[in-house]
């Protein structure tokens, strides 16, 4: 049977959390078997827990977004503590955002830092969000010695290079809505190239909406068409797209019980 899993979702932000039971039941239609829900911040963490505990096919992760300068700052020791909860199954999203932000950015790679040294001892594995800022990302999983854990470059938008740089290290390429936009051709290609035991699906819903719904809301019912883009892509089964990153799924986070 074909079953899908979104990889990385926000079904706790406000519009999607007041909306889950009819989420969730677009998700059943679609076959959508669950969805890992990524932490940004810690200061609505517990909220997001809330809904995870509540949900049996909802998981969580810990961590700060690299945007978020205003933030409870992480320290390791916290995210260990967080991360022992039996439904947080990675560390993140971490990672390095140069686009929109700018100046003295050490903060945001400190706090890099720490996110991959609570992966290393907590055993889970890594969310990384990266724009803008290939060569750093690479170079501090590299110093961090991240491939001890590993992880996945979610909603990925870099270079193929990129990509191969990051599998080397243990980590899967995971592919939102993107991938199904005219324009993105360059993904497509890597979407393309990279194996399928460490491709990954995803909606980062409530963003990104894929083609044909592109510019609404986005939720993890939708991850389906993401799945059937990439099959379209490299000229196989849907299935096979379902089946490999549903598999890939549960390798990376082993936490679960699938």
């Amino acid at each position: 049977m074909t079953v899908f899993i979104d990889s990385h979702c926000h079904v706790n932000f406000p519009d999607l959390a007041s909306d889950y039971p009819a989420i969730a039941q677009r998700m059943a239609q679609n076959k959508v078997s669950g969805a890992l829900c990524v932490s940004v911040n810690l200061r609505d963490w517990p909220q997001m827990m809330q809904m995870v505990e509540a949900e049996p096919t909802l998981w969580g992760s810990v961590g700060v977004h690299p945007d978020y300068e205003d933030e409870i700052e992480p320290t390791v020791d916290d995210l260990i503590s967080r991360s022992q909860h039996q439904k947080i199954v990675a560390i993140g999203e971490t990672g390095l955002d140069y686009y929109r932000l700018e100046g003295d950015l050490n903060w945001q790679r400190e706090r890099f830092r720490i996110h991959i040294r609570a992966a290393r001892q907590t055993g889970l594995p890594l969310i990384i969000h990266t724009r803008s800022a290939r060569e750093d990302t690479i170079k501090i999983l590299q110093e961090e010695q991240a491939h001890a854990v590993g992880g996945v470059m979610h909603c990925f938008t870099e270079t193929w290079e990129m990509a191969q740089a990051s599998m080397a290290l243990g980590f899967y390429i995971s592919f939102s809505g993107i991938v199904t936009f005219k324009n993105a051709l360059e993904l497509q290609e890597t979407a393309i190239k990279v194996p399928l035991d460490r491709l990954l699906i995803e909606t980062d819903s409530p963003y990104l909406a894929p083609v044909p719904y592109r510019g609404k809301r986005n939720d993890p019912s939708l991850v389906v068409h993401v799945a059937e883009k990439i099959a379209e892509l490299r000229g196989i089964s849907v299935q096979a797209v379902a089946d490999a990153s549903t598999e890939n799924f549960y390798r990376l986070f082993n936490k679960i019980e699938a």
